[in-house]
């Protein structure tokens, strides 16, 4: 890993940590370092970081890390996690939400479905933060960010922006950011809708998840993204992957587009384990797979 100087990181009002883990972060409970962890206390310390942060210093955004896998020689550069206290507010309007980045997707939809604002159930059925759901046009259950998105607001080094959906460029799984922009908080639309048909949609979707997925295990939600007129775990379990298993990596045998960390995995045993998958998928049907897990940072 690159190593930085002391003079290159500005002062902040929140911390900044030199060779921090980074593993607890994520949801698979691996991976290496960062060679700087900088969490700003708010987004004027946000904006100061990032207008100071030299050009040619690597940048990594990390949200809730429920779709990612950092491999285990850790990440150069710096690397951003934003604190809940400063980015995690959620305020109900009358036809819509505004919440912070770290604000959690479910959380967002709770609190919609408290105030009777229909249309944000689906984000109770996608793991993660409602920075990550901008940053990757998140779905599940029929809709995604790109049917209620309103405006995101963006961090910049030259300042805050906001953008719409148009302008963001939102497709399946897919957004574009400004260079080096870090969401700070959307507002999503919503409608009056009402109470009782609100909570029982949650509440299909929240039993649908704990049927079908391993909810409760070390994971990274979709190993691959469902290829046009397919679905992924379908050509994973024709493939024959079902519980496949290297090192403390496992192909989940609830949800074969799950991969698991069953115990004492490394990133690189689930890297590995993905790409046998993915192979093993290409040899039995034709069909090329593609990653919907990031996979970020250098080799151990």
């Amino acid at each position: 890993m690159r190593d930085a100087t002391p003079h290159r990181m500005p002062v902040l009002r929140g911390r900044v940590e030199a060779g921090a883990s980074l593993a607890p972060f994520t949801w698979f409970r691996v991976g290496g370092p960062a060679e700087w962890l900088a969490r700003p206390a708010d987004v004027q310390d946000l904006l100061t970081l990032l207008a100071a942060l030299d050009a040619a210093t690597p940048l990594t955004v990390l949200g809730a890390a429920s779709n990612l896998i950092i491999r285990d020689g850790g990440l150069p550069g710096v690397t951003l996690r934003l604190p809940a206290r400063g980015f995690g507010a959620v305020t109900v309007e009358a036809d819509g939400v505004i919440a912070g980045a770290t604000a959690l997707d479910a959380t967002v939809a709770e609190h919609a479905a408290a105030a009777g604002l229909a249309g944000l159930e689906f984000l109770s059925g996608i793991p993660g933060s409602i920075g990550g759901a901008i940053a990757m046009n998140a779905g599940a259950y029929g809709r995604e960010i790109v049917d209620v998105l309103d405006w995101a607001e963006i961090a910049t080094p030259a300042g805050l922006v906001r953008l719409d959906a148009a302008g963001l460029r939102l497709a399946y799984r897919h957004a574009e950011l400004p260079p080096r922009g870090v969401v700070t908080r959307a507002r999503l639309r919503a409608a009056p809708g009402d109470g009782a048909a609100i909570a029982m949609r949650m509440a299909e979707i929240r039993a649908s998840r704990e049927a079908t997925q391993p909810v409760r295990a070390r994971t990274g939600g979709s190993t691959f993204r469902n290829p046009p007129g397919h679905k992924a775990w379908a050509l994973i379990d024709a493939a024959g992957c079902r519980g496949l298993r290297l090192g403390g990596a496992q192909v989940s045998e609830k949800h074969t587009n799950f991969l698991l960390n069953i115990g004492g995995a490394t990133a690189a045993d689930l890297e590995s384990l993905g790409e046998q998958v993915h192979a093993r998928v290409l040899e039995h049907s034709g069909i090329d797979l593609h990653w919907e897990i990031k996979r970020i940072g250098v080799p151990a």
